[in-house]
């Protein structure tokens, strides 16, 4: 993946449809010492309560009071959405990006309004730890600078080896080990493995009951995976909120679908449906429903699925140990190579935003908590708990994820009983403000990769062979903040291109549009244009160029 670290120049837009009224108290208002926060709040949790946040009120002398929401995406932007457009918004949001959190439309668009502070000089002032940061991974301080300059808000830096490469094929290795075959390399030959595990009754029931491909719609599709032989796809979801038909060839960002490659990985995924290799329900099942094919009562019956990692589709840990057989397989190789799909592990935006209800005050002590989480002792206490509980410091011998790191600390993954007591000790993603490429690499992990204390290991691992696939047509879209005035345009266009992309992909694969009529295929090509998909890649090329 290319690595930017000067400060791009467009200008951010998009959001909420929500006209705001900066109708607030003004920030220089005496401070009561009471600093109201908007957060996602996990089942097992009360932040109210939380053990760590009343050690934050008392280190910092401060009154915390949580409003919450749940983790459940939908509800948790439904409920920061309202409070906002009340106008009876707290001091501050403090979110989760995999949950919810503002995006850089929202963060250009109510800066302008007056609702939310810009952090720059509260920053300087109040913020040595994340200063060092951003010497350190320049790549956050980008992430976070909207071509004006202004800082709206905080993301999050998660530098996440495994979740860069989220299109991976994991497939059972005690099946291959029963059809007498070895893992495929092109896409012939993973056919020839998918008919195996089909027709040989791998799982040694007697029945065919076998499904050898399954998967989700979005993050977990099968497409990006098995039509990277053919045109680079990058990982996909299914709300169409990042530009995942786009990629950048050349310095020109071009529309992958209008490409003959596209249809060639098309027909590829297309015949294999057609011969029963991948299930029919992987264009339509959730998660949930993937996950109880993996876990299905009495023999495994699932031969391979496409996800980021195994706990996607199987329980980790089960008695019978069906999770420990399946493997990654490194990209295919095709007519096109053999590209990984790639994104950014950190989200664009900003999970923690501060508004102008806030006293100068409160601002400048709700950097400072924040601040405090990024040094590396304070995030262990911060995310997990207590140390001698939660995490230990290394003993000799242990050895880092990241072998040529010198180990930092020991996680303990608490289960059970342990896991519902020590729920409420800690902030948990709420305090995953640094995870550096360093600190992940010098968790102690072990080396069993087949044992839940080594299954960090085994993502890093199955992942290595990915990142040597590292794909030039990588669109870095998340380092673009697009002008105001192409803002909303986008958001309409970008919804309708990449949701037809995602639908009439779905489509040709199952056979409700046929992937060999050149009529069906002018068709999506007319429909891709008539949605706008020339003003789509129009806008993207005008903030890429901008951004140089």
């Amino acid at each position: 993946m290319k690595r930017f670290t000067r400060t791009v120049a467009a200008v951010a837009a998009g959001g909420l449809a929500l006209t705001m009224a900066a109708c607030s108290p003004p920030a220089d208002e005496p401070d009561d010492g009471v600093i109201k926060i908007f957060s996602p709040q996990g089942a097992d949790s009360d932040l109210n309560t939380n053990e760590f946040t009343l050690f934050l009120e008392e280190e910092f002398d401060v009154d915390l009071q949580f409003e919450t929401t749940t983790w459940d995406a939908g509800s948790a932007s439904e409920a920061r959405q309202i409070a906002l457009a009340s106008g009876n918004y707290p001091d501050a949001f403090l979110m989760i990006p995999w949950v919810d959190q503002f995006t850089q439309a929202e963060l250009v668009k109510f800066g302008n309004q007056g609702v939310i502070r810009p952090l720059n000089d509260l920053l300087e002032d109040n913020a040595p730890n994340l200063v060092k940061a951003w010497e350190e991974t320049p790549e956050w301080e980008q992430l976070a600078t909207a071509p004006d300059g202004k800082v709206w808000g905080l993301p999050q830096w998660n530098d996440c080896f495994h979740c860069s490469y989220p299109s991976k094929l994991w497939m059972n290795s005690a099946w291959l080990d029963a059809v007498g075959m070895e893992q495929p390399t092109t896409p012939d030959e993973l056919r020839a493995v998918l008919t195996a595990f089909r027709d040989q009754d791998p799982n040694g029931n007697g029945q065919a009951d076998e499904v050898p491909l399954s998967g989700t719609p979005g993050a977990n599709s099968v497409l990006p995976y098995l039509m990277n032989p053919f045109v680079y796809v990058p990982a996909a979801t299914t709300d169409a909120s990042i530009p995942a038909s786009l990629a950048l060839v050349d310095d020109t960002v071009t529309l992958q679908p209008t490409s003959d490659g596209w249809r060639d990985g098309l027909r590829f995924v297309s015949s294999l449906y057609d011969d029963g290799l991948v299930d029919e329900s992987a264009f339509t099942q959730n998660q949930d429903a993937l996950l109880a094919l993996g876990d299905v009562a009495g023999d495994p019956i699932l031969g391979a699925a496409t996800v980021g990692h195994p706990g996607v589709f199987v329980t980790i840990g089960q008695e019978d140990g069906r999770d420990k057989q399946y493997d990654p397989v490194p990209p295919l190789t095709g007519p096109n190579g053999s590209p990984a799909s790639e994104l950014l592990s950190s989200v664009p935006g900003a999970s923690l935003v501060i508004t102008n209800n806030a006293s100068d005050a409160d601002a400048a002590k709700l950097v400072k908590i924040v601040d405090w989480m990024i040094d590396y002792d304070n995030h262990l206490r911060a995310e997990w708990g207590e140390e001698g509980v939660a995490w230990d410091r290394p003993a000799a011998g242990d050895v880092a994820l990241d072998e040529s790191l010198e180990p930092l600390y020991l996680r303990h993954r608490l289960s059970g009983a342990e896991a519902t007591q020590n729920a409420n000790v800690a902030w948990g993603p709420l305090a995953q403000y640094y995870g550096s490429t360093e600190f992940r690499g010098a968790q102690v992990v072990s080396e069993d990769i087949y044992d839940l204390a080594g299954y960090d290991r085994r993502l890093f691992e199955a992942t290595e062979p990915y990142a040597a696939n590292s794909p030039e047509e990588a669109f870095p879209y998340w380092n673009l903040w697009i002008p105001a005035d192409d803002s909303s345009e986008l958001s309409t266009v970008q919804t309708n291109i990449e949701t037809l992309v995602q639908q009439a992909s779905a489509e040709f694969v199952t056979g409700v549009r046929d992937i060999e009529s050149d009529a069906d295929w002018q068709a999506f090509q007319d429909a891709l244009a008539s949605n706008g998909s020339e003003r789509y890649v129009e806008i993207y090329q005008s903030a890429w160029d901008a951004s140089k």
